[in-house]
C-alpha cells in the first residue's frame, strides 16, 4: 500500500481532496502502532502524520503543551519528565498487546483512541485533557476547536467528539493538552486473598472514603501469580487487591495507615508495593501485561464497578473459559480467552446485556476483526446519529473506512 507522509496541514488537506477525487480511501495513522485495534481499514493508500512532529509551545507553569500530531509519546514523555510533569490520564501503551516499541505511538493516535489508564477513575480520560486541536475533515477542510485553557462552551464540543473517533472524522494537525505535576510520591497498599466480589466491595467502599485513592485494581489468584516479580512488587501469594496512594510522603503514609485500619477485618492479608515499584506495577496493569503474553483473544469490558464479578460469573456460566482482572474499581475488566471471537462474541455480549456496558475486542486475528463487531453495537437511534455525524465530517468515507463499523 502506498503511504503518504505530509509535513503540513495544507499537504494533508490536498491529499484528502485527492482521495475524494480519485475515490481512494485513506488509512489514517501516525506510526501505525494501533493497526490491530478496531476493524481492518478498507483503504488503497495510507496517510501517516509522522512527518509532522515537534512541540509548538510548552509552558510548564501554565500546565499546557501544544504539539504536532506525529510527535511520539516517547518524545512527549521525555519532555514532561524534565519538568516533573505528566499526562494525568496515564494513557495505555499498546506495546504489550501488539509488540510495538515502548512509547512509539504518536500523541494524535493516543488521543484519537481516547487511551486512558488506571488513574482514569480520578483524573478522567484523554478527552478530558484535550484543550484544543486543529484538524482536516474528510471533506479536505480545516477546522478547529478549543484553545489553551479549559472553558465552559456552548454548542458542539468537538474535542469530545473527535477524541475516541479513531481517525474516522478528521486528521489532527495540532493538539493542545493539559499536563499536571507528577505526584511527589506513590505507594500501593495490597490486600491479598480476597474473592472477586469481596475485592470489588472493598474497592467500591474505598472509593467513597476521604483517603484519595487514585487507582483501584484486583487481580484474581490465577492472574496475580503470572505477574513478573519485578512488576508484582509484592511477595505474598494469592489474589491481589491494589489501592494506589499518591501525594506528599507524609500524606501517603497517613492515608495508608488509615486504610489498613478501616479494612482490618476484610478477611485479607496486607502488604505494600514500595514507591520504587509501584508505578511499574500500575503501568503493567494499564498495558494489559498480565494477559498480553498469552496467545489468545483479549477483550476489554466497561461496565458499572459493582458489576464486575457478576459479569465474569455470567460468562463462565455461559461456557466461556476466561482469565480476567479488574481495573477502575471493577468498572474495567480485561478478559483473555481461548474461545474464538466469532464464537464467543454472542455469549460475552449476552452476559453483559443485563448489566449494561460495552465489550470491545482488543486483540484477535485480522479475520476475526473483519467478521465480528469489534466495538459494542449501538442502539438503532444512536447508530443513526453516529452515521449522520460521520457523513457531516466525511461524506465520501475516505478516512479510516470501516475502522469502527463496516458501514462507516
Amino acid at each position: 500500500m502506498e503511504q503518504y507522509a505530509p509535513t503540513s496541514a495544507e499537504d494533508v488537506a490536498e491529499l484528502v481532496k485527492a482521495a475524494i477525487a480519485n475515490e481512494s480511501p485513506l488509512e489514517i495513522g501516525g506510526n501505525h502502532t494501533k493497526q490491530a485495534l478496531g476493524r481492518p481499514v478498507e483503504a488503497t493508500h495510507a496517510l501517516s502524520t509522522r512527518g509532522m512532529r515537534g512541540v509548538h509551545f510548552y509552558e510548564p507553569s501554565e500546565l499546557v503543551v501544544s504539539l504536532a500530531p506525529g510527535t511520539t509519546m516517547r518524545e512527549l514523555t521525555d519532555l514532561l519528565d524534565q519538568n516533573g510533569q505528566e499526562l494525568a490520564f496515564e494513557p495505555i501503551d499498546y506495546r504489550a498487546l501488539y509488540g510495538n516499541e515502548a512509547l512509539s505511538g504518536t500523541v494524535a493516535g493516543t488521543v484519537a483512541v481516547n487511551a486512558s489508564g488506571p488513574r482514569r477513575i480520578k483524573a478522567g480520560a484523554a478527552r478530558d485533557h484535550l484543550l484544543g486541536f486543529s484538524a482536516i475533515s474528510g471533506r479536505g477542510e480545516a477546522f478547529q476547536s478549543g484553545g489553551r485553557v479549559m472553558k465552559n462552551v456552548t454548542g458542539y464540543d468537538l474535542s469530545k467528539l473527535m477524541t475516541g473517533s479513531y481517525g474516522t472524522l478528521g486528521i489532527y494537525t495540532d493538539l493542545t493538552l493539559k499536563v499536571l505535576p507528577k505526584p511527589e510520591m506513590e505507594e500501593t497498599l495490597v490486600i491479598h486473598g480476597l474473592s472477586d466480589q469481596v475485592a470489588i466491595d472493598v474497592m467500591t467502599e474505598a472509593s467513597g472514603l476521604p483517603h484519595e485513592v487514585s487507582s483501584f485494581a484486583h487481580l484474581p489468584a490465577d492472574v496475580a501469580t503470572t505477574m513478573d516479580a519485578p512488576l508484582a512488587g509484592s511477595t505474598l501469594p494469592g489474589a491481589m487487591t491494589a489501592l494506589r496512594l499518591e501525594g506528599p510522603e507524609i500524606s501517603v503514609t497517613k492515608r495508608k495507615a488509615d486504610l489498613r485500619e478501616h479494612f482490618a477485618n476484610c478477611g485479607g492479608e496486607f502488604d505494600e508495593i514500595e514507591p520504587s515499584r509501584s508505578r511499574n506495577f500500575w503501568h503493567a496493569l494499564r498495558d494489559c501485561a498480565p494477559l498480553a503474553k498469552r496467545n489468545v483473544d483479549i477483550w476489554r469490558i466497561s461496565t458499572a464497578p459493582t458489576i464486575g464479578a457478576k459479569f465474569t460469573t455470567a460468562i463462565r456460566a455461559a461456557g466461556i473459559e476466561a482469565s480476567t482482572y479488574y481495573d477502575w474499581a471493577g468498572g474495567l475488566i480485561w478478559l483473555a480467552t481461548e474461545a474464538d471471537a466469532v464464537e464467543a462474541v454472542s455469549s460475552i455480549r449476552a452476559a453483559l446485556k443485563p448489566f449494561g456496558g460495552h465489550a470491545t475486542l482488543i486483540r484477535s486475528s485480522i479475520t476475526n476483526r473483519a467478521t465480528v463487531d469489534v466495538f459494542q453495537p449501538q442502539p438503532a437511534p444512536l447508530a443513526a446519529l453516529t452515521a449522520r455525524v460521520k457523513y457531516s465530517f466525511d461524506p465520501e468515507r475516505v478516512l479510516n473506512r470501516g475502522r469502527m463499523r463496516k458501514d462507516l
